[in-house]
């Protein structure tokens, strides 16, 4: 089964974790658990989102995730917490994928995990993460970027097309267009 971790924090955009119905709708479709999601933050409480969700979330711990997905959020556009970026930097060794939904791309960017790399983030922050990272090919006008490992999505509804080309890349578009159905 693969692993998928949704990593959020304080004030975070929660329609980023539209994305993750993809997955349990890929389990159904497919008759069988394929994916195991998880939500996952520094600490591991209950977080509340820009919008007023509130949200429960397991600690980082020791864990390895076959997919982490960074969610986007206006909180962490000048700096994520510091445990967030150790942890994705520590993680991205042995993780199959990381990716991030949205303004997610800020995170990775300050993780260090999008140097040279190509990648996309919401239309209105494109030009802002190209700015403050000239190292980055930002792509503004793409729905998803896939660099190698790394996967990057425009806005918060992106990240469902996002987790539907990881549904298809790992078991085939049948499946991912019934999902998307």
């Amino acid at each position: 089964m693969t692993s998928i971790a949704f990593v959020v924090f304080e004030g975070f955009q929660s329609m980023a974790l539209a994305a993750m119905p993809v997955f349990e709708y890929a389990n159904f479709s497919a008759g069988e658990p394929l994916y195991d999601v998880s939500v996952l933050s520094e600490h591991g409480h209950t977080l509340r989102a820009s919008g007023g969700l509130t949200v429960g979330t397991e600690a980082f711990d020791e864990r390895v995730f076959d997919t982490l997905i960074v969610v986007g959020g206006d909180s962490i556009l000048e700096q994520a917490p510091a445990g967030v970026l150790s942890f994705l930097r520590d993680s991205v060794k042995a993780t199959r994928r990381t990716a991030s939904i949205c303004s997610g791309a800020f995170v990775l960017a300050q993780a260090g995990l999008l140097e040279g790399r190509r990648a996309t983030t919401h239309w209105a922050y494109a030009r802002d993460l190209q700015a403050r990272y000239p190292s980055i090919r930002v792509e503004e006008d793409r729905i998803y970027v896939v660099d190698g490992s790394i996967w990057t999505s425009a806005g918060m509804t992106a990240g469902i097309d996002l987790a539907l080309a990881m549904v298809e890349k790992d078991h085939g578009a049948e499946l991912a267009r019934s999902v998307a159905q």
